[in-house]
């Protein structure tokens, strides 16, 4: 686990398409932020904190087969293996996905 290494989230769920995926990975973090603040504009998604330090908005959704989608931290911030089993344990706790795996980016 060297610290260069970017890694990913490999998740399963039964979602249709990448926006289904997405819209799951961030319907619970909009929700709490309302929930916090009262009010939700899409430039909030930069202010989310999803893990520490990785906001909402660094977050991408890529469907890599029927069901299985990878969670990558975008290109200014990739995730480092410890902000990645943070947002796996969150998104375990909130159960959107079936199964939650964190792997090296190839």
């Amino acid at each position: 686990m060297s610290k260069n290494t970017a890694y990913c989230l490999i998740v399963e769920g039964n979602y249709f398409d990448e926006s289904e995926a997405e819209h799951a990975l961030r319907d619970p973090f909009i929700e709490e932020w309302v929930e916090q603040t009262g009010n939700f504009k899409i430039d909030n998604f930069d202010e989310i904190l999803v893990a520490e330090g990785i906001s909402l908005g660094e977050l991408s959704v890529e469907m890599i087969d029927e069901g299985i989608f990878r969670i990558t931290g975008n290109g200014r911030r990739p995730l480092t293996w410890h902000t990645a089993k943070q947002l796996a344990e969150t998104l375990e706790r909130q159960g959107m996905f079936d199964d939650i795996k964190v792997e090296p980016v190839s």
